[in-house]
């Protein structure tokens, strides 16, 4: 991991990420927002875990499957050859120039634009689609744009059986709880060099931010729709696991 972060990738958006994505001098990794060391060696992992939590990616054929904001990075790459091991039919939203990095292929259909505004995807494949994978995308949802459209318009596309994995969400309530263990100070003092302690303060409003009230209220708001749904850990070999975390929605 770094030795400190790379304010290049905070705060980024839509827009800038239609930027990076054509920007040469940038690594893969780079043009998705991640310094080098978050990602490069992590990934092969991270689609283990991906895996063992979204069924029907692996364990199914002839599935219709979905990945929202795919980027360009190798982990996409491993998703596209697991669905074309299994039969499965491709769908991607992401930017155009996200997706001028994926190649055409008859079982690969993209769709340009910022879920979930892409009607053409929404009126084609409502409740007709097997599983759905938006990876470390929540957050630049949020705040700026509604979190809630995006579960609902997420949800409706699933068909009965179907498995939707959000994941790789930053929550600050499990960050402040890390960084206030004996394992997150000594994390934080090797990450930052630094003897001085994290700062940690609970109690208190960070609305830029998804904390434990978002990632429940769309637990709840999922239930309460009729889907099961689960907050779930993320692998410990992951390099983010210690603050991060998946929501995890099925429909019976």
């Amino acid at each position: 991991m770094p030795t400190h972060p790379d304010r290049r990738f905070a705060e980024l958006t839509f827009d800038d990420f239609r930027r990076l994505a054509t920007d040469p001098s940038l690594s893969p990794y780079e043009k998705i927002g991640f310094p080098d060391e978050y990602r490069e060696g992590y990934e092969p992992a991270i689609f283990a875990d991906i895996e063992a939590k979204l069924p029907p990616l692996s364990g199914r054929r002839q599935q219709v499957v979905l990945d929202i904001g795919p980027g360009c990075s190798e982990l996409p790459a491993m998703v596209r050859r697991r669905c074309e091991e299994n039969a499965h039919t491709l769908l991607l939203v992401d930017s155009e120039e996200m997706l001028a990095h994926h190649p055409d292929s008859e079982r690969v259909r993209k769709f340009s634009g910022r879920f979930p505004d892409c009607p053409g995807l929404l009126a084609e494949y409502a409740g007709g689609v097997d599983a759905i994978l938006a990876y470390s995308v929540l957050h630049y949802v949020f705040p700026s744009a509604s979190v809630h459209a995006f579960l609902d318009e997420a949800m409706r596309l699933l068909a009965h059986g179907g498995h939707m994995l959000i994941s790789d969400i930053p929550n600050v309530s499990k960050r402040r709880r890390f960084f206030s263990s004996p394992a997150g100070r000594e994390f934080h003092r090797t990450f930052t060099g630094s003897d001085e302690p994290p700062e940690v303060a609970f109690n208190g409003l960070e609305p830029e931010r998804i904390d434990d009230a978002v990632l429940l209220g769309l637990v709840a708001r999922a239930r309460a729709a009729g889907y099961d749904a689960y907050l779930v850990p993320q692998a410990d070999e992951l390099p983010m696991a210690n603050r991060r975390e998946d929501l995890v929605v099925v429909r019976p």
